[in-house]
This record gives structure tokens, sequence and C-alpha cells, in this order.
């Protein structure tokens, strides 16, 4: 027990003399430190771009005010800045000294107080309060004293907000890391949804102090931030700060002041001081300037005659259309609204939807009257640019309710208006706002309307909603109208689970749901239900049991539906080779899959292929075809992903359903014979589902619409919208602020075209694709000493195609589809801009550079190379004998 006691002791001993070193200062002592701050800016992984270089120097004499006599870690101190300076050190091989505004030199020198205690800075006082741009340099300055002699992790607090430290402590000095991710400070701008789509930011901030007999002798900290956009990686910024403090002598100073408590000791000085906080705050962005928005609404629509939505032109003034409303108010937003061209106000509507301040909602609930049907187009306008909102807000959510719950001139328009809800609704519970009174009300409108809904079509928007919604709480109701119902209803409900993520989808109670469905345990399910459940649980993480359920399904399915459930089986564990080593299965089990999926009759299959990549995201391209017996086409399914390490984002989504066809064609319809000849389109754009489509149903409206078509491609979706709007304030260690905004506005058209050629007995369809993408990237730092802004921009232009060609005789029915994306011309600039107020200078420098990425075919699966080869030969052969036949004899 005595040799316990012993250690004990002895580690206790060591341990005071590890942490013994609290820093303080000497009394009746006065030191003098030389301070720096380096500050640098560049381009993010552009080393050829300009760059920005700044540093401020001072000298800063520091003394003991107090010390409490019970607890001498306990001080007052006082620090009078000397000297400071600011130099610019940008040009290379050069350092200039710029000129400071004699008011601003006093409120930067005039004398500071902070109150530590154990080296932790708990209080700060000062005399100049008019300037908050120069308050937080003192901050900065102030922040490089709080070092605690205490190892492990705390919460501290100083001018970058309430963050989590760690503390690494020895004899004579004190290291300190920040961990940025975890500052609390106040808010300030705002975030886009599409986590694809946002911001990579990695930060570091180290620090040390060395101390000689509990005095500082040297105090650096250094802190790194690296802001990237994940669209494009190389557009960002890459900022450092670096402050130092070295002792550089000392002398004997003045005597401490006595006094009981921190009021009375400040109550004894000359000069009168104020506490001031800790934690910087966000500064006031730039105010309204009254005559550059009233030069843009005059100019506007001179500017706009013919408007082409994915030209570059287009994007760049909607994304600068945008901003300018952020300081419109309600009178000049609806006086825009209301004298604009039909194409405009479309336009118009985007950009007010997309700025959603409290001026242009407003503006658009005047101007907007759903009960009018001559502005039916300008209502599903304004309800998919609400939809598309990178961040909505509750007010704009509030104002689509308020919209649905008055008169509304076309059903249509209501089913719009419910889908939408269910998009906004996702957005804003993933912007942790679902608790919000007004969003749980919206949560319930959609949730009790479909517990009321009568007929399927009705059941159908409710459910196409709750997919959008993505809530949790909707998962048991899903399942139990995939349960309990067939047909549409049951498909829907499928589709709608199958939006959630797989680590949800494979929960057992899931998967038991989608097996009942395959083997038809408590009712007979169509078809398109088997089918939708068997790619729900192949969106899962599958297990044997899983693959056996889809096994067993199979030999009741036609060979088409078989075929294209063994090939998308066989793309998930050929792309993942993980599962196989999960699932455990037999190596001779993987010939028979590879069999099964070779020798299955049918034509029917599913197709991926990368698009591009930057070093943060890839998009992929897929296409998933679903064959009649008698080789028509009866579901295509193709879209465009974005992914990165951690999100994914469907880019667009367009699945064409068709049946009864046969009939049209003269064959047998082989499968529901009393469903009449019907093609739809269902669409999702960025996540969000659109209202589906039809285009014609059955052979009357067939032949009606084909007499009175026009052979103009058919507009399906145009508009101007932000991929990504974010705008944050970053408070450096060192009391600068760092603004850094980002946007990225698209553009887009998109238009089908639809012949059939009854000589030929062939139809071509068209989908082109249209965009215009506008990026840029500012960061900004702004004092009252000088002003730095940063920007980059990256601009492209390109258009798409798919093309498909059918056979409309011969069985099977022969199909070629083709992908390919034009040249595509890019632009990057950059700017770089530093202002000294004081001695009125600017210096301005920009770089930019062009270039074209090739425009190519995506190639699909063998099988259709082959096929398109083979109408190509004979497209060609025709047109050999149609030249040869018209030719004249010689």
């Amino acid at each position: 027990m005595a040799g316990t006691s012993k250690s004990l002791l002895l580690i206790a001993c060591c341990l005071t003399l590890v942490f013994s070193e609290v820093p303080s200062f000497q009394p009746n002592t006065s030191y003098q430190y030389y301070y720096t701050l380096d500050l640098f800016l560049a381009q993010f992984a552009q080393s050829a771009m300009p760059t920005t270089r700044l540093q401020i120097h001072a000298t800063i004499d520091a003394f003991l005010l107090w010390k409490n006599k019970t607890q001498s870690e306990e001080q007052l101190i006082k620090l009078q800045v000397k000297d400071f300076a600011v130099y610019n050190g940008s040009t290379p091989g050069s350092k200039e000294s710029m000129a400071i505004n004699g008011e601003k030199r006093g409120c930067l020198e005039a004398p500071i107080i902070f109150h530590w205690r154990s080296g932790k800075v708990v209080g700060l006082y000062g005399t100049c309060e008019k300037d908050r741009q120069l308050l937080d340099i003192t901050r900065g300055l102030v922040s490089l004293f709080q070092f605690q002699p205490l190892s492990g992790s705390h919460i501290e607090e100083d001018v970058s907000g309430r963050c989590q430290v760690t503390y690494n402590v020895s004899q004579d000095s004190i290291n300190k890391t920040k961990d940025f991710g975890s500052c609390k400070n106040s808010p300030f701008g705002y975030k886009s949804d599409f986590k694809v789509l946002g911001i990579s930011w990695n930060s570091t901030s180290r620090g040390y102090m060395s101390l000689n007999a509990s005095v500082p002798q040297k105090v650096v900290s250094e802190e790194s931030h690296n802001l990237s956009a994940r669209l494009r990686s190389q557009l960002g910024v890459h900022i450092t700060s670096r402050q130092e403090l070295e002792l550089i002598s000392s002398e004997p100073g003045s005597p401490e002041i006595e006094g009981e408590s921190i009021d009375m000791v400040l109550g004894q000085l000359q000069e009168k001081f104020h506490k001031i906080e800790l934690m910087s705050y966000p500064r006031d962005r730039p105010g309204r300037n009254e005559t550059l928005i009233k030069r843009y609404l005059e100019t506007s629509k001179k500017k706009m005659n013919k408007l082409a939505f994915s030209k570059l032109s287009t994007v760049r003034y909607f994304r600068n259309a945008v901003n300018a409303l952020r300081s419109a108010t309600k009178r000049e937003t609806l006086m825009l609204l209301q004298t604009a061209s039909s194409d405009l106000a479309l336009f118009f509507i985007d950009a007010a939807v997309a700025a959603q301040t409290p001026a242009t909602l407003a503006a658009l609930s005047d101007f907007l009257d759903f009960s009018k049907k001559k502005q039916t187009h300008l209502h599903e306008k304004f309800l998919y640019s609400a939809a598309f909102t990178p961040h909505p807000t509750v007010d704009l959510l509030n104002l689509v309710m308020g919209k649905l719950q008055a008169k509304i001139s076309e059903p249509a328009t209501m089913e719009t208006g419910l889908i939408i809800t269910g998009a906004i609704v996702a957005k804003l519970c993933r912007m942790g706002l679902c608790s919000d009174k007004d969003v749980e009300f919206a949560k319930a409108t959609l949730l009790e309307g479909l517990n009321n809904a009568e007929d399927e079509t009705e059941m159908k928007i409710f459910l196409l909603s709750l997919k959008n919604a993505q809530l949790p709480e909707s998962i048991p109701i899903l399942l139990q109208y995939a349960a309990e119902r067939t047909g549409v209803v049951c498909s829907t409900a499928l589709s709608a689970l199958q939006g959630f993520p797989a680590e949800i989808l494979s929960i057992e109670e899931i998967k038991d749901i989608m097996r009942q469905i395959l083997n038809q345990t408590h009712r007979v399910y169509d078809k398109k239900s088997w089918l939708m459940a068997a790619e729900t649980l192949l969106s899962t993480n599958i297990s044997v049991e899983d693959v056996n359920s889809i096994s067993a399904a199979l030999e009741f399915m036609d060979n088409e539906t078989s075929k294209l459930i063994l090939s998308k089986l066989h793309h998930k564990l050929r792309e993942q080779p993980q599962l196989m080593k999960t699932m455990k299965i037999p190596f001779k089990d993987m010939y028979i899959i590879d069999d099964w999926t070779t020798l299955k009759a049918g034509r029917s299959t599913v197709f991926s292929g990368r698009l591009s990549a930057t070093n943060e995201t890839v998009s992929t391209y897929g296409l998933d075809l679903l064959f009649t017996e008698s080789g028509l086409l009866k579901r295509s399914i193709s879209d465009i992903t974005l992914y990165n390490d951690i999100h994914q984002l469907k880019a667009m989504q367009v699945s064409i359903e068709a049946q009864g066809l046969e009939t049209l064609m003269g064959g047998e319809e082989t499968e529901n014979e009393d469903d009449s000849a019907m093609v739809g389109m269902s669409a999702a754009l960025l996540g969000v589902q659109l209202r589906p489509v039809v285009f014609f149903n059955g052979y009357m409206d067939l032949v009606s619409k084909v007499f009175t078509s026009s052979s103009e491609p058919i507009k399906v979706v145009r508009g101007n919208i932000l991929l990504v709007d974010y705008l944050q304030w970053l408070p450096l260690q060192s009391g600068l602020q760092a603004v850094v905004q980002h946007q990225a506005a698209l553009g887009l058209e998109i238009s089908s075209k639809i012949e059939v050629s009854i000589w030929d007995q062939e139809s071509k369809t068209n989908i082109n694709t249209k965009a215009g993408l506008v990026l840029d990237f500012m960061t900004e730092i702004d004092t009252s000493l000088f002003h730095v802004s940063l920007k980059a921009e990256t601009h492209a232009e390109t258009s798409v195609d798919l093309d498909s060609v059918m056979q409309l005789v011969g069985s099977p029915m022969q199909m070629c589809l083709e992908l390919r994306h034009d040249d595509m011309p890019y632009r990057e600039s950059y700017i770089l801009t530093e202002t000294f107020p004081a001695s009125n200078t600017t210096r301005t420098v920009r770089k930019g550079r062009t270039s074209t990425l090739r425009g190519r075919d995506f190639p699909f699966h063998n099988a259709n190379s082959e096929m398109c080869r083979t109408l190509k030969d004979a497209e060609d052969i025709s047109s050999m004998l149609g030249q040869l036949q018209t030719e004249e004899p010689y």
C-alpha cells in the first residue's frame, strides 16, 4: 500500500511539472512583442493564375495591469499597439507599404485589455468601437494569447466562434489544434441542397506557444482553407493565414493596480473601456444599389427580345437577374413581371423564385392567379421553378400551399403542385426544418390526401408527391399500398420506395413485402409490379435469400422480363464484386447466373457507361430496355447520374412506357388484351419527379395527334435554374473575414421529335438537350484597410442527342439507339482585385483561357451496335438504289 502511495505521489509530481507552466506575465514588467500577420489567397489548383499576399506588422507592448491575489493565474493584461503597417507583397520581388487613414490608425493603436485566466481569454475590453472590421483584427490579436495548459479536447470561444480544440502540453510549450468543422458561430448566407454539386471544404488550424518562466516567448498560429466546387474541382480558393508574436525585449514597467474586481480596476483607468465580445460576427453585405437596379429594369426587356434559355448570354443574364432581384422591391419585381412578354415572363418567374426574397415572393403572389386559365403556362413554370430551388424557404412553401388551396383553373396544375410540394418538403427537411409547423402542415396535407384519395389517378399523384418528399414516416404507408394494391397504384408505391437509400431498403420488413409480391403470397400481382418488386430488391444490399426469391419468380415471368431482371442482377454483381464475398454464393452458382443471362431468350437489357469525371465528381449514363415478346419496345429508362465519394444525384431520368402497341401493328396482344394502346412518359430532373404525361391513349387519340402534329420539335422543358447557390462567411483566426460565394446557373432546353414513315415502315425519334452552364466562384476579404476579391468563372455550352430508329416490319422488330454530344467549347476567366481606400489605389489582374471538348458518340451494348450497323447498311443500300432509279439513261 505504501508503494502504491509513493507511485501515485510520483505521478502527481510529474504531472505538476508538466502542467506547471501557466501562461502569465510578471508584475512591474513591460514586454515588447513584434507581431506579423501574413495572408495569402490563390485560385485553388491553379498555380499560374493571379494571387494576392498581404502582410500586417506591428509592435505590441504588454504588461500586467491587475492580478487576483488569491489566484495568480487570473490577470488583466493591457496591450498597446504601435507602428501598425500594411504591406502589399502580391507583386513578386516587391513589398509596398500601404497608407492608413489617420482615424483608422488611431482606432488600431488604441489600448486593449483582456481578462486572462489560466491561459484562457475570458473577457476583452477596448476604447474604440466605431469600426467593427478593425475590431476583428483586435480580436484576432488577442486570440493569440489563448493557450490553456490542459491536454486533451476542450471547447473554446475566440474570434472564430465556439470551437473544439485539442491541446498537447509539454513543460515549456503548448500546442493547439482547432477543428474548424466544429465551430459554432452566427448564421449567415445559405447552402445548396444538392450535396453532389456543393462545396468541398478542408481546413487546418495549428498553433503553439513557447514559454519561459510562464512568460510567452513566441506564439504562432497557422491556418489553411481549401474550398472548391464539386462540379469543377479546379474552381475554388486556397487561403492561408499565419500570425506570429515574438518577444523582443522586456523592461521595468508600471505597477499593478489594486482592486477586488475587474470593474473596480477598469473604473480607475483614465480611458473608458467597453466590454467586447470575443466572437466576430458576419458583416452586412453591400446595400441596395437603386441606380443599378433601375438601369437593369429599364434595359432588361430590350436585351431579351428573342429568348434562348440554353444560350450562355441568357444563362449569364439569368444569374445577374437573380442577384439584382435580391435587392429589388416588391413594386419593381411586380412591374417587371406585368410588363414582360410571354417568354420573358417565364424567364423572370425563374429568376424571382430563385431570388426568393420576401419582396419577390410577394410580387409573385400578386402576379399569379391560379384561377385564370390563360396563365396556366405561368403557373406550371412557377411550380417547377419552386421545385428546383437549391435552398427553398418556408415562405416559398407557404406561397405554393396557399395557391393550391385557392381556386385552380386546371386540374393538371393541382397535380403538378401536389407533386412538387413533396420536393420542397424534402429539401426543407434536409435543411433541418422538418419540425417547422408549416412544413408539418404540408406533410400532413400529403399524407391525408393519399388516405382520402378515392380513385387510382388521385392515389398516383399523392404517391408521387411522397416519392419526392422521401419522408421516413411514409415508408409504412408506401409498403401498405404496394402490398394491398395492384396495377398502377402498386407500381407507383414501389417506385416511391426505390428513391430511399439502400440501407433503408435493406430493412427486413421492406424485403419481406417485396418477396411477398414476387411470390404472390397473398394476392395476384401484375407483371409490372413483379418487375418493380424485383428491381427494389436489387436496390438493396442483396442476400442469398433475395436472389432465391428473384430466381423463383423468373419461372412465371415472360422471357423479356426475365432477361431484363437477370441482366440487372448480373450487372449489380459484376460491378460490385465485394457483394459476392458478403453473400457467400458458391463459385459454381455464378456460372448459373452467367448462363441464364447469356442463354435466356430475349433482347431486354440494362447498360451503363461513364460520361465524364473530375477529381470530385463522376457522371454516368444508363439505359434500361424492356421489350415485348414480339420485339416492340415496352419500357425504356435513360438516366444521367452524378456521384462523389458520399452522395449521388439523378441529374436526369426519362422513362417511356408503352402498352397495347401490338394491336396497332397487326399483331396479337399477349397480355392485358383489354388495355388500349397507350404511350406515356415520366421524367425526373435533379432528383425531382415531374408530373407524368401521356402522348396518346387509344387508336383514335393517336390518329388525331398524328394529323394535328407539326414537323417542328416539341418543347418538353425550357428554363433557367440555379444548380448551386452558396454564400458563407469564414471567420479567420487572424480576425479577418472571408466571404465565399459560388453560383452555378443552368439554362436548359429539351425538345423531342417523332417521325413515322408509312412508306418506309419505320419510326425515328430524337430527344435533343441543349444546355448552357455558367459557374462562378468568388472570395472576398474586406476590411477598412483593404479589400481583396478573387473571382473565377467557367462557362460552357453543348448539345446532346438521343436518337432511335425502329423498323416496324419483321419479327422481332429492329431498333437502333445512338447517344452523342456535340463539341463543347468552354472558357475560364480569373480576376484578382486589390483595393486600398486610404491611398485610393486599385490593382486588377485578369487571366483566361479557352478550350474545346470534342464531341463523341457514347456506346451502348454490343447488340445495339450491331443492329445500328445493320440498319445503317440497309439505309445506305436503299439510298443508293434510289439514286440509281432517278438517274437518266446514258
